[in-house]
């Protein structure tokens, strides 16, 4: 396997010393950036600048010929998007500061110090994908139509909220920096994993690794690999998970449950882009992009000093937070039939008709393991079923198990009273309309929603005045 090239878009370097050239380009390779090229005739820059686009240009001030400081104003003028980083002598640092005004990004004084270098690149190629991803988010966000609809066609949804992120993976998903998805158990957050590689245009694979409960030494062989020898055991050489995910996509879900041990190696390994086997003191270089999920609130945690600061900043880049299904019950009915169908053809079934009262009970459960139990219930009413109209009989079993009462119960601490309180026949009168109508009129259903049985909602309607 060839060296990861990284970034897309080369870095240039233009110098009219060849022996500097050769020196920063090992240097960059040696730190993961390795797709590079030089150019010691400055007089030809903005020949190869129209020919090509650059991820990064680095620039001497002091050339024969044409300076860096002529050079300057016309490569901010044409590509005002590129970095331009500046190399000039120490009693040169007043042209140095005066480059920056002109628009440069940053400067690096002879003689340049390795670390310098790269420590600078990697900020300007940081600032770029910042640049870029505005843009795109400004055109996603001026627009209603996906460009990539078949990307999310594994998705069953037609909310709002969703079709929202949606926009947004189509505008972050070609940067090469971290993805954190967080969201409630069974919301789909593997599925918006799969999506963002889908639309990155990587060639490699997605490759996917739940970390919970998984100890610092089962990470890093796990995600490193090891060298034959490596440890007692180690009888044969392994390739870890960022290798086979190479130039692909490395999903991590249960972020949260990381261990700090194993949060320091994955910090490192995000911004070094390097790694080493286990057993193995050459390190590899990695071109794997980092997507992340948790139903943990890290935000806390971090604060709580139980989830590094430094790793939730640099995976929080881009953020995708997915709502749970009790926020999205339009795609409930969705939902309930792309199960029914799956359910049916994996139980070679023919698909049962269901009643229109399994959308109105469904419709009014709060799901607290989302569109995971959803499909779980589905199957299950599937699989009994024998003919006919489905029976909402193993459905309410589900959802109403332990006599549990199955809407949001959170919500009833924050009633709203007015000043004047209703006497309890008014409140009961009122309860028992509201419950009628997320009914739809089905008097079984608004009895179970009120925890009534039907005989008594039967007794409460015929007391009610007309």
């Amino acid at each position: 396997m060839g060296a990861a090239i990284y970034p897309n878009n080369p870095i240039l370097f233009i110098d009219d010393e060849p022996a500097f050239l050769f020196s920063a380009e090992n240097v960059l390779v040696a730190n993961g950036l390795t797709n590079v090229k030089t150019l010691s005739d400055s007089t030809k820059a903005l020949d190869l600048l129209a020919k090509e686009e650059f991820s990064v240009i680095v620039l001497d001030m002091n050339m024969p010929d044409l300076t860096g400081m002529e050079l300057l104003p016309m490569i901010i003028e044409k590509y005002p998007r590129t970095p331009v980083i500046i190399i000039t002598a120490v009693n040169d640092v007043e042209v140095a500061v005066e480059s920056i005004k002109t628009g440069a990004f940053n400067y690096i004084l002879k003689p340049v110090d390795d670390a310098r270098l790269v420590t600078t690149i990697r900020g300007a190629l940081d600032l770029r994908d910042a640049r870029e991803e505005n843009t795109r988010l400004k055109d996603y966000l001026l627009k209603d139509k996906l460009d990539h609809p078949e990307a999310f066609s594994h998705i069953i949804s037609k909310s709002s909220s969703m079709r929202a992120i949606f926009k947004y993976i189509e505008a972050i998903s070609r940067t090469p920096l971290p993805v954190l998805v967080t969201g409630e158990t069974g919301v789909g957050k593997e599925l918006i994993a799969t999506a963002i590689h889908k639309l990155s245009g990587r060639p490699g694979e997605l490759i996917s690794l739940n970390v919970a409960g998984v100890d610092d030494n089962l990470f890093s062989d796990t995600l490193f690999g090891h060298k034959k020898g490596a440890f007692t055991g180690a009888e044969t050489e392994r390739r870890g998970l960022i290798e086979q995910a190479e130039r692909g996509t490395l999903f991590l879900d249960e972020i949260g449950d990381l261990s700090l041990e194993s949060q320091v190696k994955l910090l490192r390994l995000i911004q070094d882009r390097k790694y080493f086997p286990l057993g193995s003191d050459m390190a590899k270089l990695s071109d794997v992009r980092i997507i992340c999920a948790t139903n943990k609130n890290i935000e806390s945690m971090k604060e709580g000093n139980s989830f590094r600061k430094d790793l939730y900043y640099r995976l929080q880049t881009h953020h995708i937070h997915i709502p749970p299904l009790k926020e999205r019950k339009s795609d409930i009915p969705l939902l309930i039939n792309h199960f029914l169908e799956k359910a049916s053809l994996q139980l070679n079934k023919k698909k049962p008709t269901a009643p229109k009262e399994l959308y109105t009970l469904l419709s009014n459960y709060s799901f607290p393991g989302n569109i995971r139990e959803l499909e779980g219930i589905i199957f299950d009413a599937v699989s009994v079923h024998g003919s006919g109209v489905m029976s909402l009989v193993p459905v309410r079993d589900k959802i109403f198990r332990d006599a549990e009462f199955v809407s949001d119960n959170s919500s009833v601490e924050e009633l709203i009273f007015p000043d004047e309180l209703p006497t309890l026949k008014e409140a009961e009168n009122a309860l028992i309309k509201e419950a009628l109508k997320r009914a739809d009129g089905n008097q079984n259903i608004a009895a179970e929603l009120l925890g009534l049985s039907r005989r008594a909602l039967n007794n409460r309607l015929a007391r009610k005045p007309d």
